[in-house]
């Protein structure tokens, strides 16, 4: 069963720009892509790097410890080091609200 949580609002999350966001005490990146939210885990799953701090072009982010590239529509790598995807939520939009659904 899955939990919802409202980690933001659309004004914190500009397009072309991520947000490490406490889904109740799981680590979520919530990302702009051209106006469509997305949110993903945020934990890279090659050494654990922080996904939030990585740079976001498109519709990949990278990230700032060792360039891993996640798809952040699928949350499948794209780019080398990581080897595992890493996992996508649920993002309904209520208002300017952000809200994430996590299991």
């Amino acid at each position: 069963m899955s939990q919802q949580f409202r980690v933001a609002t659309l004004g914190d999350v500009p397009p072309g720009t991520c947000l490490h966001v406490d889904a109740g005490g799981l680590a979520v990146v919530v990302l702009n892509v051209d106006g469509t939210i997305y949110a993903i885990g945020g934990t890279c799953t090659h050494v654990g790097g922080p996904l939030g701090e990585g740079e976001l072009e498109g519709t990949v982010i990278t990230c700032p410890w060792h360039g891993a590239q996640f798809d952040v529509t699928t949350g499948q790598v794209v780019g080398p080091p990581a080897e595992m995807s890493v996992p996508t939520y649920e993002v309904v939009i209520e208002g300017e609200n952000i809200d994430v659904y996590v299991a």
